[in-house]
Order: structure tokens, then sequence, then C-alpha cells
């Protein structure tokens, strides 16, 4: 998988872009772990991405409750067993 920005909300922490193999769209949070940062990659549809990157708003909402594992349905990847936290 190889995703690429296309806005970063250093404020709020998230950013959102294209998972280019799939042609999907994602919004990303930093996490940490006892080892390393890394991003966890929320699945969005077209209209969600459209929504989220005409509406900030939208996106700290939705940045906000994957910080509280809420669409973890969603993550490109699932975590391992040390899943790192949000910063």
């Amino acid at each position: 998988m190889k995703f690429e920005k296309a806005f970063v909300s250093r404020e709020h922490r998230y950013s959102l872009g294209i998972e280019t193999d799939s042609g999907g769209h994602y919004l990303a949070i930093p996490v940490s772990n006892q080892l390393i940062d890394y991003l966890e990659y929320y699945k969005l549809s077209d209209d969600e991405y459209r929504a989220m990157r005409d509406n900030v708003n939208q996106a700290i909402d939705f940045a906000d409750s994957c910080r509280r594992r809420e669409h973890d349905d969603r993550l490109f990847m699932q975590p391992g067993t040390d899943r790192g936290v949000p910063r």
C-alpha cells in the first residue's frame, strides 16, 4: 500500500489523501507505541473524503472519533498487539 497525502492539518493532527494501489481515500492520525511513531489509516468513501476536504470541522470530528477507536473496522491495516495510542 502506498499512501499519498493531499492535505495535512498539523494543528488538528490528521491528514487526508489517497491510497494509490486501490484508489481509495483515507484519513490518517498519528499514534505512538513503545517503539515507534506511525500513522493509522482509516478508509473513507469518495463522498466522505470530499465532505471532509471541504469541511474541516467534519474532518476534525471524524479524526477525534478515530482516536477514540470508534472506526477500527475502517482501518486499512489492523494493529498488532502493541497498538499505538493517539498523539
